[in-house]
């Protein structure tokens, strides 16, 4: 049998920063020590759980004392979800790590030439302020560290499936257990009463919660989404048909929730999550929400992506017209376009818009959208950009004069970057989720493009997410 190594911890460590990812960084003996759940200025002792010749991970086992930034959390659940891991710093703080993310990713990854970093356009709003929220039901309800602890102490035994219902949000790092939220601030009510009252109507009639490892159960996770207009949209996931029971549910939701305008149900049978090659049913509405930034409108479906947070988007997207520099009679492309949401908040500016992305439902949703604002500069065509781009494509539709790119957290693929540098375009618009690939990407740019704005913009308070966006010149020999 293999022996356990013994546990390491490192005492009377001071946490100095954040590094990316969102944890603290702290120092022993020359060694970088990368610590979860603490912040910066926090004194404790830290357990190691990976220990390299250079740098180590750890958690916190006893705080000497705590940061003078450190402020209470005022959710129930903190520490234990794995969401709003930031909500022991104060706002004003967590923008201030946000930037430094920012400059920190484009110094140390890209090593790139840029002006500095304008001020970090933060939330008015700092909770309720998610649009979308998505509550799994399960058989294996988590418990704490320190709540495991108590119970062994008592002399008592803990059965993770005795519930036999858990309804809440997957625990941080397992896969198969949930942990039981009461309120999540995310998003505004009434999301945590749906919540409840779908797993009170599966207790009462003794009907299985999903059963993640044995891909069991009848009640998997129901989708919440809402509009800054007062619309809802509920999708409730079962893991198989029970039409009485599920004809039941979906009228008593009507009835107990009228805010509900669009309420639809799913039968996955499948053995992941997911629901993009499935077809939710309409119980009551149209299939879909709409939410409005602007003066635009925009069709949101069960299976549309939309930025989560509305406010935010709007803000979001104004800089990256701003950077965008549209006088009137540009042709702009917008790679990764997604439902077209972007392109069609820029489309006063431009001449003609041309959206390109990989997943065809969401350019049907982008069409739909532009139709639905009226919009005939507006094309969105799918397919992959590399190889959609040729010398036909432009002579048909024109050479970009502005391109936006907004990639998902990997980044852009080294081809598609390749494929920007030989385009040649004016202007070049970076919106990313993820500045570290964000960095990379420019630094691959750089052979032709220089750095003249960069702008990051909070999205997500009490997470370690931010949004930036960068404009890129083509440089004048």
């Amino acid at each position: 049998m293999r022996k356990k190594r013994p546990k390491i911890v490192l005492e009377d460590i001071l946490a100095l920063d954040y590094a990316a990812g969102g944890k603290a960084i702290g120092k022993n003996e020359g060694k970088v020590i990368f610590i979860e759940n603490c912040i910066p200025g926090d004194r404790l002792d830290v357990q190691l759980t990976k220990n390299k010749k250079d740098w180590a991970e750890g958690f916190p086992v006893r705080f000497k004392s705590y940061s003078t930034d450190r402020i209470q959390p005022f959710c129930d659940h903190f520490g234990i979800c794995g969401g709003c891991a930031w909500q022991s710093l104060p706002y004003e703080k967590q923008l201030f790590y946000k930037r430094k993310q920012v400059q920190d990713n484009f110094e140390r990854i890209g090593k790139l030439v840029f002006p500095e970093i304008a001020p970090i356009i933060g939330c008015d709003q700092t909770t309720s302020y998610r649009n979308k929220m998505e509550y799994t039901y399960s058989t294996k309800k988590y418990i704490s560290t320190e709540d495991m602890l108590a119970i062994k102490e008592a002399g008592q035994s803990f059965d993770p499936t005795a519930d036999k219902g858990v309804a809440g949000f997957h625990a941080k790092g397992f896969f198969d257990r949930v942990v039981e939220i009461d309120t999540c601030h995310l998003q505004a009510e009434p999301t945590n009463k749906i919540r409840k009252f779908i797993a009170q109507f599966a207790r009462l009639r003794q009907l299985p919660f999903y059963d993640i490892a044995a891909h069991t159960g009848w009640i998997r996770t129901v989708q919440v989404r809402n509009t800054r207009g007062g619309d809802w949209m509920v999708n409730v996931v079962m893991g198989y048909d029970a039409p009485e029971h599920r004809e039941q549910l979906m009228a008593l939701l009507q009835e107990k929730f009228p805010e509900i305008t669009c309420l639809l149900y799913t039968i996955n049978e499948k053995k992941n999550d997911s629901l993009y090659d499935l077809e939710p049913v309409v119980v009551k509405g149209d299939g879909y929400i709409i939410e409005q930034l602007e003066r635009f409108r925009y069709k949101i479906s069960p299976k549309s992506f939309f930025q989560t947070n509305s406010r935010q988007a709007e803000t979001l997207y104004r800089v990256t017209r701003e950077f965008a520099e549209l006088s009137g009679g540009q042709t702009l492309y917008d790679l990764y376009c997604g439902t077209g949401s972007i392109g069609i908040f820029c489309s006063e500016g431009a001449d003609s818009i041309i959206g390109v992305e990989v997943i065809e439902d969401a350019i049907t949703d982008a069409r739909a959208n532009a139709a639905l604002n009226h919009l005939d500069n507006c094309h969105f065509y799918a397919g992959d950009v590399i190889k959609i781009c040729d010398d036909d494509f432009f002579a048909t539709h024109g050479r970009p004069d502005v391109i936006i790119t907004d990639p998902p957290r990997a980044g852009m693929h080294e081809k598609l970057v390749q494929k920007l540098l030989e385009i040649e375009a004016p202007l070049i618009v970076y919106v990313s989720c993820n500045p570290a690939t964000q960095a990379r990407d420019l630094a691959l740019l750089s052979e032709k493009y220089e750095i003249t704005r960069v702008q990051p913009v909070d999205m997500f308070p009490h997470t370690l997410h931010i949004e930036n966006v960068v404009q890129l010149k083509l440089k004048t020999i």
